[in-house]
């Protein structure tokens, strides 16, 4: 006999009104912004959302109408839930749909998951799209043409202020794109800046067949995650938006402490997890981090980092502790590979504006410059490793220079132009040696 297909005919969940559009649907955007939104209990508010650059996704989920199965996986056992806040998923690069979804006066907001690397003024080499402010200003544009009204555009993207940057770069292309859009989007839409934080991995076809096996559908698009999740926003919401304090969210009025903690915490602890890891043979953060001496390595920098962040409202010990729990669920299998991906990028906004804080206090910084060491001596050691950023063109160009030292300095000042940062000797162990 074969297996149903999960849809909303064989579990009935009724459409919600799309008023939120979301750019670069993936796993993280479903185990977050979309989680938070099916917890509103006005229900009052769904999700019309466009892939990254791949189709796949959207391929999966149209024969689902949406639906998706949310696996929260603690260090014991599985929760397991169908999230219905999508009410469609489409192709990123069908443009012309996203255009006509940003002008319509039934959205109100607009979310973001497109990676740091998405936020430059020009697409990403090898993608046909522009880039992510490039297809906010045409979707604005035919707004304003329409008189869709106010909007507010929520960045969801590892990147310190992202909601600013995302602002300056819209505003950098409007008045080229059309006079007067600038002043428009200045006086009509909010940039909401956010903190995100849950881990979540890639699926396998172990978590497929669980999927299936728990709510008796087939599901060719689930989600893995873990327990936990913080989502921390500051900004205007003048179109309204969902409830999604009901699943823990907050509103602040300064989210740079928030961000700074999550950023230099997690996202740089995840770095220095992934590269000396990799170098020691681990494979999963939780691999690696059972490690005595990385954890070792992992507290050092913390402490680093924690000095140069506020020293009141955001409990940083409780915050640790929850990390190491975190880090050590085995149960979440996630890659280090998948963390070191986009090294560029990450390292930029999350261990570089640690090495600059210590230095500007006076003090080293050798914990979190061994993370760029690292990740240094991992691509001149495979310099085909490159290829998995998405700054491939710029990494490659530095790994052109014959010897050793130069290539370190080359990637150095694409990190840090001016030579902020120096190439660090970097000692690495492998597993046996290591044992």
């Amino acid at each position: 006999m074969t297996a149903t297909r999960l849809d909303r005919s064989s579990w009935p969940a009724p459409l919600r009104p799309a008023r939120i559009v979301h750019i670069g649907v993936g796993n993280f955007s479903r185990a977050h912004q979309a989680w938070y939104t099916a917890a509103d209990p006005t229900r009052a508010w769904g999700i019309l959302g466009f892939t990254g650059r791949r189709p796949d996704l959207a391929d999966a989920l149209a024969p689902q109408q949406g639906l998706y199965t949310l696996i929260e996986r603690g260090a014991v056992s599985d929760r397991v839930s169908v999230i219905d806040a999508l009410c469609e998923v489409r192709p990123g690069a069908d443009l012309d749909s996203l255009v006509d979804a940003l002008a319509s006066p039934q959205t109100s907001i607009v979310t973001l998951t497109v990676t740091e690397a998405g936020y430059g003024r020009v697409p990403a080499p090898g993608s046909a799209l522009p880039s992510a402010p490039g297809r906010l200003a045409l979707g604005l544009a035919q707004r304003r043409r329409r008189a869709g009204g106010p909007l507010a555009v929520v960045s969801c993207d590892n990147l310190q202020a992202n909601g600013s940057v995302l602002r300056e770069g819209t505003l950098a292309l409007a008045d080229q794109l059309d006079p007067g859009l600038g002043a428009w989007v200045e006086r009509e839409v909010s940039f909401v800046s956010t903190s995100v934080d849950r881990i979540t991995p890639a699926i396998t076809d172990d978590d497929r067949r669980l999927a299936r096996a728990e709510i008796g559908l087939i599901d060719a698009a689930p989600v893995v995650t873990e327990p936990f999740s913080d989502w921390v926003l500051c900004g205007e919401f003048p179109g309204g938006r969902p409830e999604w304090e009901a699943a823990g969210a907050r509103f602040v009025a300064d989210i740079e402490p928030w961000e700074l903690r999550k950023l230099w915490l997690l996202n740089g602890g995840h770095s220095l997890l992934a590269y000396l890891g990799l170098l020691r043979g681990h494979q999963t953060v939780a691999d690696a981090i059972a490690d005595v001496e990385l954890a070792d390595t992992l507290e050092r920098y913390w402490d680093l980092a924690q000095r140069h962040l506020p020293a009141s409202g955001l409990d940083l010990p409780a915050y640790r502790r929850q990390l190491l729990e975190r880090f050590a669920n085995a149960r979440i299998s996630y890659p280090l590979t998948q963390i070191a991906a986009d090294g560029l990028g990450k390292l930029r906004n999350r261990v570089v504006p640690v090495i600059d804080a210590a230095l500007r206090a006076g003090e080293p910084a050798e914990p979190a410059l061994l993370v760029v060491a690292a990740w240094i001596h991992w691509l001149v050691d495979d310099p085909e490793r490159a290829a998995t950023d998405q700054n491939a063109e710029l990494i490659s160009g530095a790994l052109s220079y014959s010897g050793a030292e130069d290539q370190a300095t080359a990637l150095s000042d694409l990190l840090a132009p001016g030579g902020r940062i120096s190439p660090t000797p970097l000692h690495t162990t492998t597993n046996e040696e290591h044992k």
